[in-house]
């Protein structure tokens, strides 16, 4: 045990399994047994993996709708010295679920907060998925709208990271549909379905040909749903000033100085002055080597 874990009033982040009550580590399990209270984000649905590892800790429920009350009464606790650990229903606290109010007053109020790492259904999908993991970019859940999610999608379709979002059940197809509509058809998108658990599946296809496979695979009307779409490539680098910005320099050079030829051309083509510049020069050398 770390020494900041010997010091009382301590907040733990306790990660908790996604599916599998198999997937906690032997450190979580120790913690969870040897705190003063167990923050639960559904005390009722922590039960069944607390009592399969003889946990018997207090209980405290802290979710979306109570969270700011609940969070002043633990600071207050912790304050007071007790060891608290913060669980969130499945996976790891704070991601895309409660708990960020509580984290950030522990910290302000100088309380230790220690996380205890483990399971988390974003990185799962994403280690598994087949794509670009070195940069991406986790999104949340979609917006729940159809025109809202499009616009999302839409200012998300140029982005070169790897993207991973969760998706409801009863919205996964419609989701699906509108990746196809927004997304180039050769994009990559990966559907992860249960992950950790008996009937975990991930569904993996070019854009357009998702809907399809989609509506195929029937078991993906229920479940919980991560969806992992591949970044847009990048845009091939500039190798110089574009053949408009070289015919109006060209034109320019037929009448003004260098200096003055790479400045006009410049304010009309946008292209930058000192590259205008130097091309200029090239164009002018090589005119008089030639003549």
């Amino acid at each position: 045990m770390q020494a900041s874990e010997r010091i009382n009033g301590v907040l733990y982040l306790v990660a908790t399994p996604i599916g599998n009550l198999g997937d906690i580590s032997f450190r979580a399990v120790e913690i969870l047994r040897s705190v003063d209270l167990i923050a639960a984000e559904d005390t009722r649905h922590s039960r069944p993996l607390l009592d399969r590892y003889g946990i018997d800790r207090p209980l405290f429920a802290l979710h979306e709708h109570n969270e700011q009350q609940a969070s002043d009464r633990l600071i207050d606790r912790l304050k007071g010295g007790q060891r608290i650990a913060l669980i969130s229903d499945a996976g790891t606290p704070l991601i895309n679920d409660p708990g960020f109010p509580l984290v950030t007053r522990a910290r302000a109020a100088g309380i230790i907060v220690t996380p205890v790492p483990g399971a988390c259904a974003l990185v799962a999908a994403l280690s598994a998925s087949g794509l670009a993991t070195a940069r991406f970019a986790f999104e949340g859940f979609a917006p729940r709208t159809g025109a809202a999610r499009r616009r999302w999608f839409e200012s998300l379709v140029a982005d070169e990271r790897t993207l991973v979002f969760y998706e409801a059940s009863h919205r996964i197809r419609d989701c699906i549909a509108d990746i196809a509509t927004v997304f180039p058809v050769d994009r990559r998108v990966v559907v992860a379905r249960e992950l950790t658990k008996l009937h975990e599946s991930f569904l993996c296809g070019a854009a357009a040909e998702m809907p399809a496979l989609m509506e195929r695979a029937t078991e993906n009307r229920r479940g919980e749903f991560v969806v992992v779409i591949e970044g847009a490539k990048p845009e091939p680098a500039e190798t110089g000033p574009s053949p408009e910005a070289l015919r109006v320099l060209k034109l320019l050079l037929e009448e003004c100085s260098v200096k003055s030829a790479a400045g006009l051309a410049a304010r009309i083509t946008g292209v930058r002055r000192e590259d205008l510049y130097r091309l200029a020069l090239e164009l002018k050398r090589a005119g008089s080597d030639g003549g």
